[in-house]
This record gives C-alpha cells, structure tokens and sequence, in this order.
C-alpha cells in the first residue's frame, strides 16, 4: 500500500503493485475546481482502461467505460440519486475490486458496481488521475 498526500500534479499516474485482486481498495481525494468541467480517474491494463471514471459537470453525468485496443465499449451513466460530485466541493472515491465487479462508493456513499470487462484483474495495474481537480491524496 502506498499513500501520496497533499499538492500532487496532474496529470497522476502510478503504479499498483501486484494489480488488482478481490477486497483491494483504492482511495482517491481531492477538491474539484470551481470552473471545472470533468475529471477523470483511470484503472489501466497496459495501453488499456480497464475502468474509466469521469464526472461531467455540464453532462451533469458520472461516465463510466473501459476502452480496449482504443476502442470504447458502451458508457454507463445512471446513478441511484443525484450527481455525488460538485465543483469547489472536496471528494474523495473508493474503488472496491470485488470478483463480478468495481464497487465505487463517494463520500461515503455507494454509488454504482461496475462490472469487470477485463477479467485478468492482476494485469490491472496502474492508476491515472487527470483534469480540473486538484488532488490531495491517493492510496493504492
């Protein structure tokens, strides 16, 4: 487990040792821009995104995909309530890897299960932080 904390430059990336695996927890934390327009959190597999997290503002959406051979599968969207992130509001995400699927809770909440489209979970092995945040801490 490694934990970077306060002021880290985007775009973040780094690596996960040992991949993913079931009851692995990745934490990310930050405050979102007052002019922000998206942000992005990236679980990679090589050249690949095996989960791709990304709030919208003016979508007022949370998108989620995995893109293989740079081809995007289809986005999932829905949420139980309402957009969980604001700008100039702080966040923090916890990813969850569980067998069928990424369990990912903000603030707290449990917001959606994405299930795996890229099964060898241990090649899953690098996380990318990118856009109008600004990070504060990450755990892997």
């Amino acid at each position: 487990m490694s934990l970077l904390t306060t002021g880290i430059p985007l775009p973040f990336r780094t690596s996960i040792s040992g991949g993913l695996y079931p009851n692995r927890i990745i934490l990310v934390s930050g405050s979102i821009l007052p002019t922000a327009n998206r942000f992005e959190i990236n679980l990679k597999c090589g050249n690949d995104i095996a989960f791709h997290l990304n709030p919208r503002f003016c979508e007022n959406a949370v998108v989620r995909n995995t893109q293989i051979n740079r081809s995007w599968g289809s986005e999932e969207r829905g949420l139980p309530g309402c957009m969980p992130f604001a700008r100039g509001q702080s966040f923090m995400v916890c990813i969850r890897c569980d067998v069928p699927c990424l369990k990912v809770t903000v603030n707290g909440c449990h917001q959606f299960d994405y299930k795996h489209r890229i099964r060898n979970l241990l090649s899953i092995n690098q996380l990318e932080v990118s856009g109008d945040i600004q990070l504060t801490q990450v755990q892997v």
